[in-house]
């Protein structure tokens, strides 16, 4: 078994049955309302693992005063540092790679829709082609219609979508952005670069791209953006 068909197998392929079935049964058959219920769907799914993270990165934030007094007391000690720091973490119980696990998960999906989008909204290709993978159980249309309202077609790039997606991805770096005095001069200045930079480079890859993964993009920040700030509304870890 190749790792082309494991891959179909485990994302592409589910991927493509959930936008099928989810446009048969959305009444008005509007493929932007059916990306929008998939999105909701696996972040719904994947919400566990999400949350851990963001409770991982607002103890990293809170925990801020403390590892920075550990790197001043062990500026000229990089190795003792470490160790220290490391203990600091295991106290608290905080994995400072926790963070990057739903990303991982992220990358291979958000590819598995770009897949999707791609075949199954080109009009240009046979619906048997478009549809190839199709679950038996899965009613077939005779057409997948690309319009969002009847307005936006999702099968061609959107500076619109474009735009909101950068915005969206803005508001949240925001969220998380370390605040207040004793942050890390250094750990600051990366966050910064992510929070001004990252949207800007993610708004013109989207641009780029069919407008179907950029309206899946903000709709999935905006979820994260709301389980952020149920997390931060949350008391802070005692320093």
């Amino acid at each position: 078994m190749t790792f082309i068909s494991v891959y179909n197998a485990i994302i592409y392929h589910p991927l493509l049955n959930l936008l099928v079935f989810f446009y048969n049964i959305v009444p008005g058959h509007d493929i932007g309302v059916v990306i929008i219920l998939i999105t909701i769907f696996i972040r719904l799914l994947l919400a566990p693992s999400f949350g851990k993270s963001i409770r991982s990165q607002k103890a990293m934030n809170d925990l801020q005063p403390k590892l920075n007094a550990v790197r001043e007391k062990y500026k000229d000690d990089k190795e003792g540092q470490a160790k220290a720091m490391m203990e600091l973490y295991k106290e608290n119980k905080i994995n400072p790679f926790s963070s990057c696990l739903p990303l991982l998960i992220q990358l291979p999906i958000l590819i598995g829709l770009y897949q999707a989008f791609r075949v199954a909204l080109n009009p240009a290709i046979g619906m048997a082609e478009r549809l190839s993978g199709l679950y038996p159980f899965v009613y077939r249309p005779e057409s997948i219609s690309p319009f969002f309202f009847k307005v936006i077609n999702l099968s061609q790039p959107s500076a619109v979508l474009a735009i909101m997606a950068g915005l969206a991805q803005f508001w949240q770096s925001k969220i998380m952005m370390p605040q207040g005095p004793g942050q890390d001069t250094t750990m600051k200045a990366m966050s910064m670069q992510t929070t001004y930079v990252l949207p800007v480079i993610s708004m013109f890859i989207a641009w780029r791209l069919p407008a179907g993964l950029p309206l899946y993009w903000v709709v999935t920040t905006l979820f994260a953006v709301g389980q952020q700030y149920y997390v931060m509304r949350k008391p802070k870890v005692n320093q």
